[in-house]
C-alpha cells in the first residue's frame, strides 16, 4: 500500500535529480587523493565546499540544516554517522572514514557517500567496508515496481548477517526530491513483502549503516555526532535511486567508475 506522502516523479523531475545526483558524486571523487595520513577532516571540509561553492557554483546543502555547521560529514571508525569535521581529527594510517555531501542544483537535492581507506586498513576493516557495499547493492538490486521496501530492507541484512555484522536500525534512508529528507523511511533490515510497495517515479536513498560490533548507538553531546557505543568499527556507502519501468538508475553513480568494487546491474 503506498503511502500518500511518496511522491511520483516524472522524467523531467527526475533529471533534474539526476543532475543533482551526478553533481554531489563529483564531490567524493574530487576529494578521493586528499583522503591521506595527516589531513584534518576540517581540511576534507574546507576542500569540498570551495570546489561546490566555486567549482560547481551549487549550494552545500548540510551547512546550516537544522544546525549544522559544516559542509560534508566525516564518520571515522566507530563513528556511524553525522560526524561533524574538526581540525583536531587527523587522519592516521589504518583509519575507514566515511564522507557523506549533499548540494542542491536549482531546487533539487543529490545526496550521497562513500567509504575510504586511509593507507591501508586491517583485514576486519576492510571486510566491513567491503561488505557494507554489498549489502548496499544488494539492497539497490531489489529496486523495482512492485518490490517492497522490506525486500530491500532484508537483503540489506542478509549480507550483513552472513558476515555476522550488525545493522543499525535507528538511521535510514529517505525520499529526496526538492525536500531533502522526505517520505518514504528507507529502513535496512525488513521482511520480504512487507512494508510499502515501491512504483515507478519514487525517488530515495540506500544507505546502509553496518557496525563490526553490536548494532547499538549513541550520539555524543555534540547533538550530532553518531558512534557505535561498544566502539567497534562502523561502515555506510549512499546512493540516490530511483525506480524506473523495469528496475532502478542509480542517480548517484561514481564519475570514475566503480574501480574494486564490482558494478551494480
Amino acid at each position: 500500500m503506498k503511502s500518500p506522502r511518496v511522491t511520483l516523479r516524472s522524467p523531467a523531475e527526475i533529471a533534474q535529480a539526476r543532475e543533482a545526483g551526478h553533481l554531489a558524486a563529483r564531490v567524493l571523487h574530487m576529494i578521493t587523493p586528499h583522503v591521506q595520513p595527516g589531513v584534518s577532516t576540517e581540511a576534507l571540509d574546507r576542500l569540498c565546499h570551495d570546489y561546490i561553492v566555486n567549482e560547481l557554483q551549487v549550494t552545500p546543502a548540510n551547512v546550516g540544516y537544522l544546525g549544522y555547521p559544516k559542509t560534508v560529514c566525516t564518520s571515522v571508525n566507530h563513528v556511524i554517522c553525522h560526524g561533524i569535521p574538526s581540525p583536531g581529527q587527523v587522519l592516521k594510517a589504518g583509519d575507514i572514514i566515511n564522507i557523506d555531501v549533499a548540494i542542491i542544483k536549482d531546487g533539487w537535492f543529490g545526496d550521497t557517500s562513500r567509504m575510504y581507506f586511509v593507507g591501508e586498513p586491517s583485514p576486519l576493516a576492510r571486510r566491513l567496508v567491503d561488505t557494507t557495499y554489498e549489502a548496499m547493492c544488494a539492497g539497490i538490486a531489489q529496486v523495482r515496481p512492485g518490490a517492497t521496501l522490506g525486500d530491500v530492507g532484508h537483503a540489506i541484512q542478509t549480507v550483513a548477517h552472513r558476515e555476522r555484522f550488525s545493522v543499525v536500525r535507528e538511521y535510514c534512508g529517505h525520499g529526496i526530491g526538492q525536500i531533502y529528507h522526505d517520505e518514504p523511511q528507507v529502513l535496512h533490515y525488513g521482511q520480504r513483502g512487507q512494508g510499502l510497495r515501491l512504483e515507478e517515479g519514487m525517488v530515495f536513498t540506500i544507505e546502509p549503516m553496518i557496525n563490526a560490533g553490536k548494532r547499538d548507538t549513541q550520539e555524543l553531546a555534540d547533538g550530532w555526532t553518531v558512534v557505535t557505543r561498544d566502539r567497534s568499527l562502523s561502515a555506510q556507502w549512499e546512493h540516490m535511486v530511483a525506480v524506473t519501468a523495469d528496475g532502478f538508475e542509480v542517480l548517484t553513480p561514481w564519475p570514475e567508475g566503480t574501480g574494486r568494487y564490482p558494478a551494480m546491474v
